[in-house]
């Protein structure tokens, strides 16, 4: 049995009250045996069962629940630095895309970069995350975007899994953008995403969601209707990012299809907006994603 005390505030974050309720407990005690909390409260309240449990002093800080951070690409090669002082100079991240960088660019660096340097920088970063109390990672694959590479860093998720305390959570994103190899074959590639690599991640239990980048430049709404309706058949939870530089119907269709979430939505609709309430999909913002494009926020406020 261990205790944790010297907790100047522990916030319990119960399910009553309004957003911004931490419920928080002065001069707190927090008791845990294994990975199972057995008893919070004052210290001053303290049960005689634990008063013998090993100490460990929280320094009179602040203890909160785990954070999760539920939408990152956590293992890819290179940066992109300079197309963010090209977006400052007025290009976009649709002509930076169109002219081979963007998403397209890290995915040609992924591949290049083999497996250690891959876990290395997925390692590095999940160091950072935990030391700012980021215990759980949702970390989706999509700079792949071939057969090899993409089962090659859901397994590489699953590693990481084994070698660090954070709690991973795979997300399958072949379909982030179409691969310059089958440009002139959409329909090839989603075969292969649908008709190889579902079932492969699905038996192998790599991944536990299955995501679309529905937008001009990525997957149309029947692509993703199709690939997220194959997942779900095989016991995958289905994601979006969707809406997010034109209002393309991505937040209807998570709504239609009973998505876990959808992502970014700075430009969903309002009839969009509605029909994930509705159907009771959760809307995830992203604002540092906007802020580093350029772009205005998710309405936030409306969402809640």
């Amino acid at each position: 049995m261990n205790l944790l005390e010297n907790i100047s505030q522990l916030a319990t974050c119960r399910a009553e009250g309004g957003q911004g309720e931490i419920h928080a407990i002065p001069d707190g005690a927090l008791v845990w045996e294994g990975d199972a909390i057995r008893w919070v409260g004052r210290r001053g309240d303290l049960p005689r069962e634990y008063q013998g449990a090993e100490r460990y002093d929280a320094g009179g800080g602040l203890v909160i629940p785990g954070l999760v951070d539920c939408h990152t690409h956590l293992a890819f090669g290179g940066w992109r630095a300079e197309e963010f002082e090209q977006r400052l100079l007025g290009r976009s991240y649709l002509e930076i895309a169109a002219a081979g960088g963007g998403i397209t660019r890290t995915m040609r660096l992924t591949r290049a970069a083999d497996d250690d340097e891959l876990a290395a920088r997925a390692s590095g970063f999940l160091g950072g995350m935990l030391a700012l109390g980021v215990t759980t990672v949702e970390c989706k694959s999509g700079y792949g975007l071939d057969r090899a590479n993409e089962l090659r860093l859901l397994r590489l998720y699953r590693h990481l899994a084994t070698t660090q305390p954070a709690r991973l959570v795979p997300t399958f994103l072949g379909a982030h953008v179409l691969p310059p190899e089958f440009r002139d074959n959409r329909a090839g590639y989603l075969d292969l995403l649908t008709d190889d690599l579902l079932p492969i991640i699905a038996r192998e239990r790599l991944a536990e969601f299955c995501d679309v980048f529905v937008e001009r430049s990525a997957f149309t709404l029947e692509e993703a209707r199709r690939l997220l309706t194959a997942a779900r058949a095989l016991g995958l939870g289905a994601k979006l990012h969707a809406d997010q530089l034109s209002p393309g119907g991505g937040a209807e269709l998570a709504a239609e299809l009973g998505a876990v979430s959808a992502d970014h939505l700075e430009c969903a609709s309002e009839g969009g907006i509605r029909a994930m309430a509705r159907a009771g999909v959760v809307a995830v913002s992203l604002p540092l994603a906007s802020l580093y494009l350029g772009v205005a926020p998710a309405p936030a406020r409306r969402w809640i």
